[in-house]
């Protein structure tokens, strides 16, 4: 090969990353004058030269028969590097050279091949770089491991590119239309499905998790340009139409599948609890004619009561659905049940921790239906101690599922033949007379009561046309105390139970001191703020301690087995002790369990927390800036006021200017609320007026 081209011969050298053609017109070792197809002349340094030279014309030819010499062979050049079998000559030299000239791989196909051959085989070898390396003069041939490799790097990056390109102009689309609430897009103003899928499947990643590190850089190409505002990629999908208007990101969040299909692959182990529950022939009956109190709606009823007067003291027996009776801890029904951790009731519908045909079925509690029950009789002495607390496993036929309403009326005394609790009424107030007992010795003890009433929240209509009304409850102190007060009495009389009989269990404990002043019953906003900020949350551990608001020594969740999974644990670990002689679960694999279920519980609490208030601010939003609300201050300083809304059952902050200089704990007053925004969880006082 000619090293130093001649006069007259065809050459070929990069520029813009693509093999460009020319002619020789002069030249030495060092340095060259092209001419090109374009008429223009060029200056190249001679070590540019691409290794494959040819033909050679007569120098001294016109320019014009020199540039239709260039065109011609430029073009045959660009034909045959479009026909060249360049995979197969890949093939035929991976595993058999490291590295060829160009020539070696036209040779392959034709035993003499022309300059243009060679020409187009270079050509083609430059732009197939996931399999060869121009390494000047040769070609590194790739491995077949490594071509795998680059092949994949090559198409990541080309559905980056395209993902870009395509994706940014459409997200953009799809925040005007968030904006707006109008209709999405129609799918053909899409991008095409493979890149709408990667957006939808960034999306998504992004709503559970928006400090994601994972394709950041992406998103940030995608997203830029566009506002840095909360939950952005939730409204984009929305605005897509992919999920709908005031979706409930929470549950996504806490990986909590909603409605009641996610169980039927476990549909085996549900049937045989199933049959388990209607198998009770072996166990001994409990014949006390139990009743158990719930709201109208409440299906998953998993507690009753039955009370008696004995001596100076009361004989009370707590009857518990017992889904414990045949649950395998190992199975694959408990990793999907831990994995929901609790019920959670929602204005929108209620989501239970059970499988329906469990739940709402199998185990509740129904009245004159024989059901398996964990009982825990308990002898309460006069001044309201838990004497003594005895579990039991048991077959139970309630004799009545009762409303709070219809328990409130006889409790009042309205003695009326056609109420449905009428027939209960002893029981009833011999429950009533416990529980104020109860009530009063917790709170010599340090109890701390919080009297606050939550509105009921209804929705009407769909999507963004749904409309959110609250409604104030219907009282019924009396009732809801009986029930509150019983199931305290037995979680803390099977946790006392447990501690004589060295057997873990998971507690709700709370161990903080609280000042002395602070035990009792508080109503009003300014006085609950005040003590619930000497308060900590309540945690679940294995070692029984204190439990400060309730003013007991421990405290170990048992009464909602249907419900509340550590309730469900709770009441296996009993069962097995008195059944078999012998924990289920040794500390150490309770204390594993624990760890498995703390941040489910976080997660489901996220969502009963937040879901709620978000239904709330819709309802304010809804409602009008123009519309005053009635507010009590419950903590005022230089900067801002704390204002307690007592019938929406809201707390807002305001700046503190917004106030007079009578501003303090107590003081009512009425406000006009704007800039709301419910999925960023934002509200504003935009004007103040005392109560005078």
């Amino acid at each position: 090969m000619q090293r130093y081209p001649q006069p007259g011969c065809i050459v070929e050298y990069m520029e813009g990353n693509v093999p460009q053609i020319a002619m020789v017109l002069e030249g030495d070792e060092n340095r060259l004058r092209l001419l090109l197809p374009n008429r223009r002349e060029a200056k190249l340094s001679s070590s540019r030269v691409l290794p494959w030279l040819g033909p050679c014309f007569n120098p001294a030819a016109s320019r014009d028969d020199s540039v239709r010499i260039l065109e011609e062979h430029k073009k045959k050049r660009e034909e045959l590097a479009r026909s060249l079998p360049l995979l197969e000559a890949w093939e035929m030299a991976q595993g058999e050279i490291d590295e060829a000239l160009a020539s070696w791989f036209a040779e392959l196909f034709d035993t003499n091949p022309d300059e243009d051959t060679v020409a187009a085989f270079g050509r083609g070898l430059l732009n197939l770089k996931s399999h060869f390396r121009f390494q000047p003069p040769h070609f590194q041939v790739y491995s077949a491991e490594t071509v795998e490799k680059r092949l994949y790097e090559e198409r990541v990056k080309s559905e980056r590119e395209a993902l870009i390109a395509g994706g940014a102009s459409f997200l953009k689309q799809l925040w005007n239309i968030a904006q707006s609430h109008s209709s999405p897009p129609p799918a053909t103003e899409w991008p095409e499905e493979a890149i709408a899928e990667r957006i939808r499947v960034l999306l998504h990643e992004r709503v559970l998790d928006p400090d994601s590190q994972k394709d950041e850089a992406l998103w940030n190409m995608l997203a830029k340009g566009m506002p840095d505002v909360p939950h952005l990629p939730l409204q984009l999908l929305i605005a897509w139409g992919v999920l709908p208007p005031h979706y409930n990101f929470w549950l996504d969040r806490a990986d909590y599948e909603r409605g009641d299909e996610w169980w039927r692959k476990h549909d085996e182990e549900v049937e045989s609890l199933v049959k388990a529950a209607k198998t009770l022939d072996e166990l001994p009956e409990c014949a006390l004619p139990f009743v158990s109190i719930d709201s109208a709606s409440t299906h998953d009823i998993d507690d009753a009561f039955h009370a008696s007067k004995s001596g100076n003291g009361f004989d009370v027996t707590i009857a518990l659905a017992c889904p414990a009776l045949r649950w395998d801890f190992e199975g694959d029904l408990d990793r999907a049940v831990r994995k929901r951790g609790t019920s959670i009731y929602l204005p929108e519908g209620d989501l239970h921790m059970l499988p329906g045909k469990l739940g709402l079925d199998a185990y509740s509690l129904v009245a004159r239906e024989a059901r398996p029950a964990f009982c825990i009789s308990m002898q309460i002495d006069g001044e309201g101690r838990i004497a003594s607390a005895t579990p039991a496993l048991a077959r139970v036929s309630l004799a009545a599922n009762l409303t709070y309403p219809d328990v409130e009326k006889i409790l009042n005394g309205s003695e009326n033949s056609g109420n449905p609790a009428y027939a209960f009424a002893p029981i009833l107030k011999t429950g009533l007379e416990v529980a104020e007992l109860r009530k009063k010795r917790r709170i010599d003890d340090g109890a701390v009561i919080m009297d606050r009433q939550e509105p009921k929240i209804s929705l009407e209509g769909e999507g963004w046309d749904t409309r959110v009304s609250l409604e104030e409850e219907s009282p019924a102190p009396a009732a809801q105390g009986l029930v509150a007060e019983m199931m305290i009495a037995a979680s803390a009389g099977i946790a006392d139970w447990a501690m004589e009989n060295k057997l873990p269990l998971l507690h709700r404990t709370q161990d903080v001191a609280v000042p002395k002043e602070y035990a009792g019953i508080w109503d009003k906003p300014e006085d609950m703020a005040r003590v619930m900020r000497a308060l900590v949350p309540s945690s679940l551990e294995v070692g029984g301690k204190r439990h400060a608001a309730l003013a007991l020594a421990r405290y170990a969740p048992v009464t909602s087995p249907l419900r509340r999974y550590t309730d469900l644990v709770n009441e296996a670990q009993v069962l097995h002790f008195i059944t078999e002689g012998s924990p289920l679960f040794e500390k150490e694999a309770l204390e594993k369990v624990l760890a498995q279920i703390n941040p489910v519980l976080e997660g489901a609490g996220h969502a009963q927390r937040f879901r709620p208030r978000y239904w709330k601010l819709l309802y304010i939003l809804q409602e009008g800036s123009r519309k005053w609300w009635d507010g009590i201050i419950t903590e005022e300083n230089d900067m801002a006021v704390t204002v307690n809304l007592p019938a929406e059952g809201l707390f807002v902050r305001g700046k503190r200017r917004l106030f007079d200089e009578r501003a303090c704990p107590g003081m009512a007053v009425q406000l006009r609320l704007g800039k709301v925004n419910p999925l960023y969880n934002e509200i504003q006082i935009m004007e103040v007026q005392p109560v005078e």
